[in-house]
């Protein structure tokens, strides 16, 4: 029998038009793909998380997939993950998605280098979490550091666990605070 049970999922879209500057020639959109999965371990200590990390691959997945199929893979440039733990559960059942998020997304969108950012929580249902994001290929791209409100109203119940990943087809609009910029990734090692 498969740890993973969805209850629900929800993609969410956000097109940014205007900041209060001049309109940009193209909007930024930022999107989050989101799954209500049972909590396995829920209301009990289980000192074997891997084969939970390992099945929730799959549907990383299918949630970066979603996501490519919104933004077009080659127009994403930033990305992020978050876990909302049911308070049954304990943080721990969300860092689950570290590893399986993580290497969800690098597979979709071929293999970028820049760690992925995340947040995670234990919270009851209907908590928001701001997910961070940066850009693919270097996490010092400043104008990429943004971050997409997430959650589910009636979720996670607290024998469940909410997972989400998002991603950006640009960076912030108006950036202009210095630093390294995209257009100068020089060395694709994730950090520069």
């Amino acid at each position: 029998m498969s740890l993973i049970q969805v209850r629900k999922r929800q993609l969410l879209v956000e097109t940014v038009f205007h900041e209060g500057g001049p309109p940009p020639a193209v909007p930024l959109r930022m999107a989050a793909a989101l799954a209500v999965v049972r909590n396995p371990y829920a209301g009990r200590y289980e000192p074997d998380l891997l084969p939970f990390m390992a099945e929730l691959r799959t549907l990383g997945r299918e949630l970066a997939e979603e996501l490519v199929q919104v933004l077009g893979r080659d127009h994403v440039q930033a990305y992020g993950k978050a876990a909302i733990v049911g308070v049954n559960g304990e943080l721990e059942h969300g860092a689950v998605w570290h590893e399986a998020g993580g290497w969800a997304m690098r597979a979709v969108l071929g293999e970028p280098k820049a760690i992925v950012p995340a947040a995670k929580a234990v919270a009851s249902a209907g908590y928001r979490l701001m997910m961070p994001l940066h850009h693919i290929h270097a996490a010092y791209v400043r104008s990429h550091f943004n971050t997409m409100e997430v959650g589910i109203q009636d979720g996670p119940r607290p024998d469940e666990i909410v997972f989400g990943l998002a991603m950006a087809d640009g960076g912030r609009i108006h950036s202009r605070l210095g630093g390294l910029t995209a257009d100068q990734i020089a060395v694709h090692d994730g950090q520069r």
